[in-house]
């Protein structure tokens, strides 16, 4: 059984669990995702993650760090960490999008991927003019549009006739480092999520959830017809509060979960599209954390975390994508501890 891979979300809204931790400032900007990214290469994480809002939806009034500046920069100030920037089509013509990622690719020698969102947040959309397509026809949208993007990235001269895009004798040079072009994470919960992932992506990106869930929906992903040559490979984001003791872990969990009950998520709840699976699912895994967060159960003991991890792998789980706070010193500890335990784990088993 291989190792796993591990990745960051860098903290794009200001921090990745409680908006106001006591020893972690709420802090969005490009030289704190500069700081972890590079402390994440040092410790031995290989991917990392820039979502994508042009504006916060914990709190339309906080900081919000530009996710495709923020990849292009990270990109030279990095050496070999996979970059993986997210993109909702809505925002980005496929032709523009597609030339600013093979420019991407460039400047990481390869190291660039995207993760494909078909967007749930409604102002950043309504407040720029943006007509926002219901939920099944975004899934269309992306399908159209991702089609479009990989024939660019392949190097062919275009000529495309869709519902919502009109290509003509276009070639974008020069062709990406990647081959055979930049990697394609996709995210979603839906049945046109799970599609969309089997005919395009070359990874779906799972929110944290308990492993017997993640074992039914990787089972039924599997079951969906695939043209492309290389298997589906998943992904899963996950909060991880690891400590010597279980109960030690528990505590930290209790602590966290008291400090986030005290942002203010009405905003975020009153702006989402309510056809979003992800939101309906959202009320059953409570908890600490993001895209599931603490759902996953990476709280506990070095040794509980690092068996839930192997766990995780025996199930199909390849990489994951990974929230801490206060965010440095978990990573660094997660480094240090989980990840020898996981090894170990794989090497016995």
């Amino acid at each position: 059984m291989s190792e796993p891979r591990y990745g960051i979300w860098i903290p794009v809204y200001g921090n990745c669990g409680a908006m106001n931790h006591p020893q972690e400032p709420r802090d969005a900007s490009y030289l704190r995702a500069k700081a972890l990214i590079q402390l994440a290469e040092e410790c031995g994480f290989t991917t990392t993650l820039i979502a994508e809002h042009i504006i916060n939806p914990k709190n339309q009034e906080l900081d919000q760090l530009e996710t495709w500046t923020a990849a292009a920069a990270l990109a030279e100030a990095t050496n070999s960490i996979e970059i993986i920037a997210a993109v909702k089509p809505l925002l980005f013509h496929p032709a523009v999008l597609a030339k600013m990622a093979l420019g991407i690719d460039a400047i990481s020698s390869g190291r660039f991927a995207i993760n494909l969102v078909s967007a749930w947040f409604k102002p950043e959309m309504e407040k720029s003019g943006i007509f926002f397509l219901s939920h099944h026809e975004r899934y269309r949208y992306s399908q159209e549009w991702i089609a479009v993007v990989k024939a660019l990235w392949r190097g062919e001269q275009v000529n495309f006739s869709g519902d919502y895009f009109h290509i003509s004798d276009l070639c974008l040079l020069p062709r990406p480092v990647a081959q055979p072009h930049p990697r394609v994470y996709l995210g979603g919960e839906s049945e046109p999520a799970r599609n969309l992932a089997m005919k395009e992506a070359d990874v779906f990106f799972l929110n944290g959830r308990p492993i017997e869930v993640i074992r039914e929906t990787i089972a039924d992903v599997r079951k969906r017809k695939r043209k492309l040559p290389k298997p589906l490979k998943f992904a899963m984001s996950a909060f991880v509060i690891a400590r010597p003791t279980d109960a030690e872990a528990q505590q930290e969990y209790q602590w966290l979960l008291d400090l986030t009950k005290q942002d203010d998520r009405s905003a975020l709840l009153k702006s989402i599209d309510p056809d979003v699976v992800m939101f309906k699912n959202m009320a059953k895994y409570p908890g600490v954390g993001s895209n599931g967060g603490t759902a996953a159960g990476l709280v506990g003991s070095y040794d509980t975390v690092a068996a839930r991890i192997a766990d995780f792998v025996s199930v199909g789980i390849d990489t994951f994508m990974l929230q801490f706070q206060p965010f440095a010193p978990e990573m660094k500890r997660f480094s240090e501890e989980v990840m020898p335990r996981v090894r170990f784990l794989q090497l016995v088993a």
